[in-house]
């Protein structure tokens, strides 16, 4: 009965659309970022949420309860294989923002490794009075001594290169260095760089990301390096890449025309020869002389057609010479996508989702074809590929599930080894978790999990968080957080997590479904979730929460909006709000495969159906939502965040606002940042909800 009333809201909320045009919108003043009359604002709402939220009684406890899990030391160093070392990025008490340190294979697996230190960023920032944010680094393959290290001012996408020496471990002098930018790079040579950045005008597309490569010599100026390649401005980015096999390393640029589309180049020389696939194909990697490859989309070629979302090797020789017999080293099913692929000197391993449960394979290749051995898992939850190399027959992989801390696990002739495991950061004694599933508005089946406490009664009552995002091809998949358990399931608290249209939980037909002018099914998917909980007797609007970040403050967004009468709170973090203006601002336009075109007429018809901005109504009854975003996050634009809240103020709807200065697209660059917000939404919640 849910199901069919949620069809006549929907309608009804749809038809008095608010018209906010781009020219008459109040708040584009909130767009200048860094503006003093936007910061003036921001300061203000923060200090009334803080005002309020931190004087909630649970927020004091969470808040020192996040910080001891962010900042413990049982916490598992996941490892990056680089030469005879397994690197690790580090973050505690007395390194805040971090250090980047190394180990031995060898020394690895004992209880206690020995690490050395490498680069200490928290004594960068402080040398240098920048709050510095690491963002990893391009390593010189094979020798694995020189790497480019990505310093970030406070957590932007857009940083800083600077050259390293890992033997010496200190920067280079006078080596290659280029200023805050959102960069591309790649080792040609140790004397030579492949660089896409912000060379000045007409060198960045409209999405704000490079579009010319250039080969940078040592000793040279920027300003003398040779253009090699040149995308269209209207292209989403060009992107680069250095893949090491075995015997040899590849060089590959990425034109990508939009952002589910990529023309992959081979350095060959000094020519750059096109790969002969297709330009929704999505590269996997190379394993010794074979290109990885998996398909969006059915491709006819050859006489034969290649399914959607399989995998496939193909000889880098026999692409370049148009040869289409390829070999299939996975092909769905119905409930069964191929999720994450890894290589190592001797085999290739890909993950797969089995009804969003993951399993694991280990492929060989042999006289006869390729040996398929399933490497058995601990139990029914999510794996990922942690570390591999090229010059290693081990890998490593983390296992985890809801109730069940993270393990790192070595791979060794398909064989699993227990190296590393998270303590238990919450009590999950009589917990239980459970899959079912809703059915969205058009009868899709929609699967989602639903951890329940101990002491759990349907009864209508129960404070219940429903998770979701939706988008981008993303799977959301069963998984252990600390401060979820802590913060709400140890409290009595449900957890939900929605396997809705937009993710890849079932391949990449499960993402397309609801794509442009399909994307209002990822709402109804997530409507239909919330009405199952509510039909189920877990909950009850008045005591049902929903969160979601990115794509997923988009989700949220539009869910309360839509339905107002169904949620008893949100939590909106980083989101997209402003669908009219979401591809003028920062890295949006980018974003149009998934969305569409506001600018084109017949494109905005759809979007503004689940566009939030345009969804509010000074008559609607609103929940009192929780939106926070960062300042410094240069891919969603705060813009989104503030204006969302500046109009719910002038329709006289409660809200909560804050905005953290540092953390990027994220909650934060330090642990202290990541605690205090996680305080906040838990402390909220129980206000709200309790």
């Amino acid at each position: 009965m849910l199901r069919f009333a949620c069809a006549a809201v929907i309608l009804s909320l749809l038809t008095p659309l608010a018209s906010v045009a781009q020219d008459d919108d109040p708040y584009l003043w909130l767009e200048d970022i860094q503006g003093r009359k936007a910061l003036d604002w921001v300061k203000q709402h923060n200090r009334q949420t803080l005002e309020e939220l931190e004087a909630v009684p649970a927020y004091k406890p969470l808040y020192e309860r996040c910080l001891g899990i962010f900042d413990s030391r049982d916490r598992i160093p996941t490892p990056i294989q680089e030469g005879p070392w397994l690197y690790n990025f580090w973050q505690d008490p007395q390194h805040e923002r971090g250090i980047l340190r190394r180990t031995t294979p060898a020394s690895f697996r004992t209880a206690d490794p020995a690490w050395e230190t490498v680069l200490d960023i928290d004594a960068l920032a402080r040398a240098e009075g920048q709050p510095w944010v690491y963002k990893g680094r391009e390593i010189l393959a094979p020798d694995n001594r020189l790497c480019l290290v990505k310093l970030s001012p406070g957590g932007s996408d857009a940083v800083e290169l600077r050259e390293f020496d890992l033997s010496a471990k200190s920067f280079v002098p006078n080596g290659f260095r280029l200023p805050v930018a959102k960069s591309r790079v790649a080792w040609k040579d140790a004397s030579t760089l492949w660089v896409a950045t912000d060379f000045g005008e007409g060198s960045l597309t409209t999405s704000g990301y490079p579009r010319l490569v250039k080969e940078w010599r040592r000793g040279t100026p920027l300003s003398e390096a040779r253009t090699i390649f040149a995308a269209d401005p209207t292209d989403v980015s060009v992107y680069l890449a250095t893949v090491e096999t075995i015997d040899r390393v590849y060089h590959l640029i990425y034109r990508s025309p939009a952002f589910f589309q990529a023309e992959l180049l081979l350095g060959v020389g000094d020519r750059l020869v096109r790969l002969p696939l297709p330009l929704d194909a999505e590269f996997q990697g190379i394993f010794n002389d074979r290109v990885l490859f998996s398909l969006r989309t059915d491709w006819t070629t050859g006489g034969r057609t290649w399914v959607q979302g399989g995998l496939y090797a193909a000889g880098v020789d026999d692409l370049l010479q148009g040869r289409s017999d390829f070999t299939v080293l996975f092909e769905p099913s119905e409930r069964v996508a191929l999720s994450a692929v890894g290589t190592t000197r001797d085999c290739v391993l890909l993950t797969t989702l089995d009804n969003v449960r993951s399993r694991l394979y280990r492929l060989t290749p042999a006289a006869a074809g390729w040996e398929r051995a399933e490497v058995p898992l601990p139990g029914i939850g999510s794996v990922s590929i942690a570390a591999t190399s090229p010059h290693a027959a081990e890998s490593y992989i983390l296992y985890e599930d809801f109730l069940t801390p993270d393990s790192l696990y070595l791979v060794e002739n398909g064989r699993l080894e227990g190296l590393k495991s998270l303590p238990a950061f919450f009590d999950a004694t009589g917990m239980n978790v459970a899959q079912h599933e809703a059915v969205s508005k058009d009868g899709t089946k929609i699967p989602y999990f639903l951890v329940t406490a101990k002491d759990f009664t349907p009864d209508g009552a129960r404070p219940t968080l429903l998770y979701g995002y939706g988008g981008f091809e993303v799977s959301q998949e069963p998984g252990y957080s600390p401060a979820v358990g802590a913060g709400w399931l140890e409290r009595g608290g449900a957890f939900a997590l929605a396997n809705i249209r937009g993710g890849g939980e079932f391949g990449p037909r499960w993402h397309q479904c609801a794509q442009r002018e399909n994307r209002i099914k990822s709402f109804e998917d997530f409507i239909a979730v919330a009405e199952d909980l509510v039909a189920r007797g877990v909950t009850s609007p008045r005591h049902l929460g929903i969160m979601g970040g990115s794509q997923g403050g988009l989700l949220v967004g539009g869910a309360f909006t839509l339905r107002p009468d169904l949620f008893g709170a949100v939590v909106c973090q980083v989101p997209l709000l402003d669908m009219r203006r979401f591809n003028k601002l920062l890295a949006g336009a980018s974003w149009m495969a998934e969305y569409g075109d506001p600018d084109t007429p017949s494109d905005w018809e759809f979007i503004r159906a689940w566009s939030p901005y345009h969804l509010l109504r000074k008559d609607a009854k609103y929940p009192k939502v929780f939106i926070w975003t960062t300042t410094r996050d240069d891919r969603v634009h705060p813009g989104h965040a503030r204006k969302m809240v500046a109009r719910m103020r002038e329709m006289k709807h409660p809200v909560y606002y804050f905005e953290n200065i540092e953390g990027g697209h994220g909650s934060g660059s330090t642990n202290k940042q990541r605690a205090h917000i996680k305080a906040l939404e838990f402390a909220y919640l129980w206000k709200t909800l309790g």
